[in-house]
């Protein structure tokens, strides 16, 4: 004769979720991976401020640790870009028979285009390039593409001088006017990282965009003047409306030839757009404001796929 087995005892209630919300809130228990209300992600951003520091120059002085050449080929990679748009559309193309100033015109344009496509490159690897400190350390997840553009700026800070020493080789003396190009690149860096978080999210969602990201960003070059005068082609071409708008509206011409203006002796106002300052900080605001919130509401999903 076999004895059943004793009943099992029923398993307790499940409180209702009210009940485990109280619960958790009473002892200070929040959701892991939760995103943080905006005010919250604002202070935990801001207290990590010497982590992004830190972390933007430890990638900087990393970056070509590997070549013989170390840091010098932060200032060789514009210069020799600048050879080549030199070659192509200065001799080749007679574009420099048009453009006073050719050589200090193009340069610039090469060294100021190149902080925000690096800027832009650096935002869709800022995630998926460092996934295993997403997944194991709880940061604001903001930090990495905010670092990755500081980085570009401490860079562009970097070759600066060697754009100076051109400019000067060039006959461009030093002249209060040159002061013109800090709020110009500080709004431009403001841009940069704006952009830099909505290609974050993009690509951390959609990893293929940053093998298309080089081709966007060669079109979007070419159509911002860098090698060539935005405000000739719009003066002696019957384009459209709004294609010349476009043109001299495009953010990234708009920081160029502000900076071109505040180099160049030949660079005069009349060549820049109307309200140009105006414009620079609207698409500065635009996409700084809006790529960091566009970033902070998907703050719980980086890491999670």
């Amino acid at each position: 004769m076999t004895t059943a087995a004793p009943a099992a005892p029923p398993a307790p209630p499940t409180p209702p979720p009210a009940d485990l919300a109280a619960l958790a809130a009473r002892h200070g228990l929040t959701v892991s991976g939760a995103r943080p209300t905006l005010p919250a992600y604002v202070r935990q951003l801001w207290s990590r401020r010497d982590f992004i520091t830190a972390f933007a120059t430890a990638k900087l002085t990393a970056q070509y640790s590997q070549a013989r050449l170390g840091q010098l080929w932060q200032l060789m990679t514009p210069l020799l870009n600048a050879a080549v748009y030199f070659l192509v559309f200065g001799v080749l193309l007679g574009t420099a028979d048009h453009v006073p100033d050719f050589v200090p015109f193009l340069v610039t344009g090469v060294f100021i285009w190149t902080f925000t496509a690096n800027s832009i490159m650096s935002g869709t690897r800022a995630i998926s390039g460092n996934i295993g400190l997403v997944r194991a350390l709880h940061f604001p997840r903001a930090a990495l593409p905010v670092a990755l553009a500081l980085q570009q700026f401490q860079q562009l800070l970097f070759s600066l001088g060697a754009l100076i020493a051109i400019l000067v080789g060039f006959g461009q003396l030093p002249t209060t006017s040159w002061l013109i190009a800090g709020p110009a690149l500080l709004l431009q860096a403001v841009f940069n990282t704006g952009l830099s978080m909505v290609m974050a999210r993009v690509a951390a969602r959609t990893p293929d965009v940053s093998q298309l990201m080089p081709f966007l960003l060669r079109t979007w070059m070419y159509a911002s003047g860098v090698m060539w005068s935005v405000d000739k082609v719009v003066g002696d071409r019957d384009l459209p409306q709004l294609a010349a708008l476009a043109l001299q509206y495009n953010p990234a011409a708009l920081y160029i030839d502000l900076v071109r203006f505040a180099f160049i002796d030949s660079f005069t106002a009349d060549r820049l757009p109307p309200h140009v300052w105006a414009a620079a900080l609207t698409w500065a605001v635009l996409c700084g404001v809006g790529g960091f919130l566009y970033f902070w509401q998907a703050e719980e999903r980086y890491g999670r796929g």
